[in-house]
C-alpha cells in the first residue's frame, strides 16, 4: 500500500498528532489553536480529510495516526528523488553535498546505512 500523501500544511498538523496521540479531537484542536494558529474549523476540516485519505482515525472523537512520520517522510523524499533527479539516489547525494557542510559523524553515520544495505540488513 502506498502512503498517502501529506502536504506541509497536513505535515505540521501531523507532527502535533504523532507527538500526542492518542488525543482526543477536541485537545487537537486546542494544540493546532496554540501551535498553528488555526480555527477549530481548519482543524476538523484537516482531520475529515486526512481521514478520508488514511493518514488517520477519528474514532469516538479520538485519533490516531495510521502512518507514521518516518512513512510520510520517506514517501515525500522519494517523490522528490523521482521528480527533481529522476529516480537517481547519487544525483540527490551529489545535489545535496555539493550545497550543505556534511560533518565527520554525519558520513561516518551515512557510511553504516550504506554498509548496512551492503550486508542486506
Amino acid at each position: 500500500m502506498d502512503t498517502p500523501k501529506v502536504f506541509e500544511s497536513e505535515y505540521r498538523f501531523c507532527l502535533i498528532l504523532w507527538e500526542n496521540e492518542p488525543i482526543k479531537s477536541s485537545e487537537l484542536v486546542a494544540l493546532c489553536r496554540e501551535q498553528l494558529g488555526w480555527k477549530p474549523t481548519t482543524t476538523y476540516t484537516v482531520i475529515k480529510r486526512l481521514s478520508e485519505r488514511g493518514v488517520l482515525k477519528n474514532e469516538n472523537t479520538q485519533v490516531t495516526s495510521l502512518v507514521s512520520k518516518d512513512q510520510v517522510q520517506a514517501a515525500e523524499l522519494n517523490e522528490m528523488v523521482t521528480k527533481t533527479f529522476e529516480g537517481s539516489l547519487p544525483a540527490f547525494i551529489a545535489a545535496f553535498t555539493k550545497h550543505q557542510k556534511i560533518s565527520e559523524a554525519e558520513i561516518e553515520a551515512i557510511q553504516q546505512m550504506i554498509d548496512r544495505c551492503r550486508k542486506g540488513e
